[in-house]
């Protein structure tokens, strides 16, 4: 395999330098099974683990191999090896992990593209459109809106429109990947060595777009529910696959929670228009209520801002607020731990004198 064809580039070229001079080997990670992996590299697919030494110097589970990583890899005689390091990511999509646990996941990892897939049936939610673009803009990738399932609904272009208003400039477009209608533009922005990741909720068609880029039917589909337009996961791993055009398709299994995680780069360039007015409020405590001199009330009396992308907005600001607060006192916590640890350690050592 040619690393270049597989994104390698000069980004990664020199912090594999000193690994190189160890006789390891350069790999990107195709999928991930736990502490086994599947990875490519110029001999080939390989199946390696991670080592020990990874894991014990891991300070969390987003410092670990995930899909789209390069790393270094010891190869063995047998064809087997062992990931010695993780190169630094030149983008990664992130998430806090579902439930209260505060804790970092990384979903993908140096992603040059992020395809937002929404399907145009019941699952349609712009709000959680904005979610996946405040995600996406925060990875360091560049988003791009599709919209699925046109063969289900008459007012594809009204919700095109709809979805450009919160959209900031980021493409917008509505396909059929059942019908195959629409798919000549997302191929367009196939190229040799760039990697796409497909990112949206179960059911939205992205494992049928995965198929039909691959011209072939390689990942098994599943019908949503009519009741409720909601799909099973069909795509249990996140996978990287290549395309026989050029180019590296990620595909990921559905999130039906999306919890941002220190997200505060992706909101402010994804709500950049808001905080232009709010800005304009005549006084910097505003709560854009009866105040006199709200910007925010006078854009939405004028029909300048959708009072549900406000709210949306303050929904957002709020949960990174409430995420910000649960990082210090979840730091907090654990420097506690650690000198909990450490005094325990002292108490024992002086005991055995």
């Amino acid at each position: 395999m040619d690393l270049n064809a597989l994104g390698w580039s000069d980004f990664f070229a020199e912090p594999f330098e000193p690994h190189a001079a160890r006789g390891l080997v350069p790999a990107r990670v195709a999928i991930a099974f736990n502490r086994f992996f599947r990875v490519y590299t110029e001999q080939g697919e390989l199946t390696v683990v991670s080592s020990g030494r990874l894991l014990h110097h891991a300070a969390s589970r987003a410092e670990l191999p995930t899909a789209g990583d390069w790393v270094a890899v010891r190869v063995r005689s047998d064809g087997g090896g062992a990931i010695q390091a993780v190169l630094p990511r030149k983008s990664q999509f992130t998430r806090k992990m579902a439930g209260r646990v505060v804790e970092q996941q990384v979903v993908a990892a140096n992603v040059d593209t992020v395809f937002l897939v929404s399907g145009l049936d019941d699952e349609f939610n712009t709000r959680r459109i904005e979610r996946y673009l405040i995600m996406t803009w925060e990875s360091g990738a560049q988003p791009v809106v599709i919209l699925n399932k046109t063969d289900l609904v008459d007012d594809a272009p009204e919700l095109v429109r709809e979805v450009e208003a919160i959209a900031a400039g980021v493409p917008v477009h509505a396909i059929s990947s059942k019908l195959d209608e629409g798919m000549e533009i997302v191929r367009r922005y196939l190229r040799p060595g760039q990697t796409i990741a497909l990112l949206g909720s179960s059911g939205v068609g992205k494992t049928t777009i995965t198929n039909r880029l691959l011209g072939e039917d390689r990942f098994a589909t599943a019908e949503v529910r009519v009741a409720d337009s909601r799909g099973r996961h069909t795509t249990t791993n996140r996978q990287l696959v290549l395309l026989p055009q050029g180019g590296l398709l990620l595909d990921t299994p559905g999130m039906r929670e999306i919890q941002l995680w220190d997200a505060d780069g992706g909101a402010e360039q994804n709500f950049a228009d808001i905080d232009d007015i709010v800005a304009l409020c005549h006084f910097g405590d505003c709560r854009h209520g009866s105040e006199p001199g709200c910007a925010v009330r006078l854009a939405i009396d004028e029909g300048r801002l959708d009072p549900a992308r406000f709210e949306g907005y303050l929904k957002i600001q709020e949960e990174l607020d409430r995420f910000a607060d649960q990082q210090t006192l979840h730091g907090q916590l654990e420097a506690k731990r650690r000198v909990k640890v450490i005094t325990r350690a002292v108490e024992q050592l002086q005991r055995s004198r």
